[in-house]
């Protein structure tokens, strides 16, 4: 008990001695009350003085914050289906996202990908109608126009989804091009002279895997994802000026750039051509607007997807960290901090050999992945959920965060389990959606509201990373070195180095408190061991103390060092 009145003590000192102008070496501690030295947080009550983590966070993460006008940023992926609904009607819209940007840009947020908006037959809208309308289940084109208004008022970017491996079989230049199929005659080749829309698919006479029967013909077309999902022929001139002008059209209404859907099934199985049109796909939108920002599914191990920034496309989604079988899980449940350190910088030196511009882009779950909330388990579940979150937003290039995991949703198995109702509130709530999941998900962390109310939440971990990306641009943009010496199966210790600044990490992936000698780390050009604290990210309410030059870590926990 002493110890922690001892400590909440600290943690003031430490917020007066910054906001006065910061403290180094002895001089300076930040020690906060805490209760166990488990993950799981303990009632306020329990002891005299005792704070929460947030206010302890707060108290420490209070420079002030630094946001730089380039392509860097905090993403938050937005299934609009159930993100906010603005009507009554059950599905979110556009107009549900336009009444939320506030509680993003609170949250740290300042840009948005989108999912699909386009008109479709599906929930999910991957099978495009018309690329440059506005499902009318979201809204209206006025809609999305005062949605990104909005955006750039609050300084916040959208990128939409781009979806050009395939069209729905719905779409005007499909249904065109079969009703021609089907008068051809016996031995009738297609002609794109009479209908140009037969060049924009790949249309056989020959079966073959992932291809479908058009009825009463023995003709064939691509379809790899779906038999409602044929496969354009990007290899068509016809089709890549289509693609043009829906670039065009949509960076004319302000878009920051694309999220491209599944790159490595533009042409299955080649890696080459795939990496040939997107380099004509970057060059076209490019040179339309020179700072976009495109960002690539390449859904494959880091070697493919470290090879695919030959293309120049400026960021491939990072999968080898994320999901259940990523290393950002593996590390937590079962493996060495240090290898945390040695993945990221051998990620790193594999996508800048393809590409030294490349950014990259971690994230822990999205659409199409089991949710992180969902697949953490045991005494230290809530702490390992939040320090997943808290690695991904440690690593460089852009965050994305997906909808919901700020508070540890659950979801897996279908896709519709994948894609729940963001929980504002209770089940009545205004704004709620309806549940699209085949079976029943059980959030088991709670509601934004009541996250809200409790300063120990996940939002509040979330929250305040969010808020270290915004402050130090080093944490994104600065080129990571491991501190070996200093690191091992519990702890790593990574050093950002941005332009002429430099800022450490220091990590404790473990569940026992962990002492690191700091006395020999030289920073800024400061002498050695004369370290000023950046930055705090802790699980539970027990916090860091810092003396002497050393630093004492809680279990699962995050302090940075100027």
């Amino acid at each position: 008990m002493l110890r922690r009145k001892l400590s909440a003590l600290g943690a003031v000192g430490l917020s007066l001695c910054l906001l006065l102008g910061g403290c180094t070496g002895d001089d300076q501690s930040a020690a906060v009350s805490g209760g166990s030295q488990g993950t799981e947080s303990q009632s306020s009550t329990e002891a005299v003085g005792q704070q929460s983590a947030y206010q302890q966070m707060e108290a420490v993460n209070i420079q002030e914050q630094n946001i730089i006008d380039d392509k860097y940023r905090n993403y938050y992926e937005i299934f609009p289906y159930s993100f906010c609904d603005s009507n009554d009607d059950g599905i979110g819209d556009l107009n549900g996202i336009t009444g939320q940007l506030d509680y993003l840009a609170d949250l740290g947020i300042n840009g948005i990908w989108l999912t699909p908006i386009y008109p479709s037959t599906t929930y999910h809208k991957y099978d495009v109608i018309n690329y440059c309308e506005i499902d009318t289940r979201f809204g209206t084109m006025e809609d999305f126009d005062s949605l990104m208004a909005e955006c750039e008022a609050k300084g916040i970017d959208v990128i939409l989804d781009l979806v050009v491996n395939h069209t729905s079989s719905h779409h005007e230049w499909f249904t065109q091009a079969v009703e021609y199929i089907k008068t051809l005659g016996e031995g009738e080749q297609p002609d794109a002279g009479v209908c140009p829309y037969v060049e924009y698919y790949n249309f056989s006479q020959e079966f073959a895997s992932g291809y479908t029967k058009i009825e009463g013909t023995e003709w064939y077309y691509e379809s790899r994802f779906w038999s409602e999902m044929p496969d354009l022929n990007l290899d068509s001139e016809a089709v890549r000026q289509e693609i043009d002008a829906i670039v065009q059209f949509w960076l004319d209404k302000g878009v920051a750039g694309f999220r491209l859907d599944a790159t490595t099934s533009y042409y299955t199985g080649d890696d080459a051509s795939n990496i040939a049109f997107m380099a004509w796909l970057n060059e076209c939108v490019k040179g339309k607007k020179p700072d976009a920002y495109l960002v690539g599914e390449c859904w494959a191990n880091k070697q493919t997807y470290s090879s695919y920034y030959a293309s120049g496309i400026d960021s491939f989604f990072n999968f080898d960290f994320a999901d259940q079988g990523g290393t950002i899980n593996k590390v937590l449940v079962n493996g060495s901090a240090k290898s945390f350190g040695t993945a990221i910088i051998a990620a790193d030196e594999e996508s800048r050999a393809k590409n030294p511009d490349y950014i990259d882009a971690a994230f822990t779950s999205n659409h199409d992945t089991g949710r992180s909330g969902g697949y953490y388990a045991g005494d230290y579940a809530t702490a390992q959920i939040k320090m997943a979150q808290g690695m991904a937003m440690m690593m460089g290039g852009n965050y994305f965060l997906y909808y919901g995991d700020e508070i540890g949703m659950k979801g897996s198995g279908d896709d519709e389990n994948k894609r729940c109702p963001m929980q504002w509130s209770n089940a009545d709530a205004e704004g709620m959606c309806d549940s699209i999941a085949t079976k029943q998900v059980d959030m088991i962390y709670g509601s934004l509201e009541e996250q809200m109310a409790d300063e120990n939440s996940i939002y509040y971990f979330v929250k305040e990373g969010l808020k270290l990306r915004n402050t130090y641009p080093e944490i994104a943009r600065g080129e990571t070195t491991m501190l070996e010496e200093l690191s091992d199966d519990d702890v790593v210790v990574l050093q950002k180095t941005y332009e002429d600044s430099q800022l450490l990490i220091v990590m404790n992936l473990s569940d026992t408190e962990k002492v690191i000698d700091l006395t020999s780390v030289a920073l800024n050009q400061k002498e050695a061991g004369d370290l000023t604290v950046a930055g705090m990210l802790i699980t539970g309410e027990t916090s860091v103390l810092w003396e002497g030059g050393k630093v004492t870590l809680p279990p699962f926990s995050v302090e940075l060092f100027r």
